[in-house]
């Protein structure tokens, strides 16, 4: 590969952990760190045996020595970030949701475009084994063609308006959070992104998306159907229904095995590809492959079409966080 890549971290909670290790599990080179709170930054570079901590976490957007950099903080604070990083032209994987909105997006995807570096959001639907084995086979007919696809996403969060799953502060709400998967999921199976979509929302106490109903069909006519909820347990789970059969998916953010069950035979396949405990490690392997030239995992277009649609959803929903609010 040349060049060592040097990975810059910023944040330092449950998912930098799991970067941080899964980067230091295939012997890639975590160079620096960076937080908010001087002192966690401290404690996690002698965690992973990082040499670089800074003083004032913004020195990481232009030291010179820092390649790529994971942001693993808030949805709200991704853009500004970003921004910073990608102007003293840095590659970016960042965290999903990668802004909160489609003009939050344009603008840093206008901006790598200039400095010539990759930007890529942190979804491993796109970077797992599993998934890329599936697109591949419902490419090539395997399930004939795709008609519906049905998805839930649901998790048990107490009602603590504070904390970041309901705050609008902190770009709460179950879209952005858990949805931001199941759009991604069915946009990776569908021809083309949906361009009509109805649904149904209820608020939690502050304000923020807790429960949604989501339909969607794109100009070929396949649907969509999701169940999104923050306040209720879900399985995690996926079905993709074709003519010749469906494929059954169950954790499938980082899944690594699927049931494909035919519809003429009855008969069961079962497909497994990759692990689950190295989901991480293959975004940051897919993340340097673009860097050196092949970026063809990185699917910067689902990115966008997914933003668009959550960002359209939001608007029918009158939901808006406070920066949106500003903007206004």
């Amino acid at each position: 590969m040349g060049k060592t890549i040097n990975w810059a971290i910023l944040g330092t909670g449950v998912v930098a952990n799991e970067m941080a290790q899964a980067l230091k599990n295939a012997g890639k080179k975590v160079y620096a760190v960076g937080n908010r709170t001087h002192e966690k930054a401290i404690a996690f570079a002698e965690k992973y045996g990082i040499e670089k901590v800074y003083d004032d976490f913004h020195e990481m957007f232009s030291d010179e020595e820092v390649d790529v950099i994971y942001i693993t903080t808030p949805h709200n604070t991704h853009i500004d970030f970003m921004t910073e990083a990608l102007s003293h032209g840095k590659h970016i994987l960042c965290e999903k949701a990668i802004t909160l909105n489609r003009e939050e997006l344009e603008k840093a995807e206008k901006l790598a475009k200039e400095k010539q570096v990759v930007l890529a959001e942190a979804m491993t639907i796109y970077h797992m084994p599993l998934h890329k084995k599936l697109r591949k086979m419902v490419a090539d007919g395997t399930i004939g063609d795709v008609e519906m696809i049905q998805i839930n996403f649901g998790s048990f969060k107490e009602y603590n308006m504070e904390n970041r799953f309901f705050n609008p502060n902190l770009a709460g709400g179950a879209l952005l959070d858990i949805g931001v998967y199941a759009i991604s999921l069915a946009r990776c199976y569908l021809k083309s992104k949906p361009s009509k979509v109805i649904s149904m929302m209820r608020k939690a106490p502050s304000g923020v998306d807790e429960m949604s109903g989501i339909v969607m069909q794109n100009d070929e006519g396949q649907m969509v159907v999701i169940s999104l909820s923050l306040h209720t347990k879900q399985p995690k789970r996926c079905n993709i229904c074709g003519e010749k059969g469906y494929i059954e998916i169950y954790d499938y953010p980082r899944a690594e095995e699927a049931k494909i069950v035919y519809t003429e035979s009855g008969a069961v396949e079962t497909i497994k590809e990759g692990e689950m405990s190295r989901a991480l490690q293959y975004e940051m392997e897919d993340m340097e492959k673009a860097i050196t030239g092949n970026d063809e995992d990185i699917l910067l277009n689902y990115t966008r079409d997914v933003m668009e649609l959550m960002t359209d959803l939001r608007k029918e929903w009158e939901m808006y966080y406070p920066e949106e609010l500003q903007e206004k």
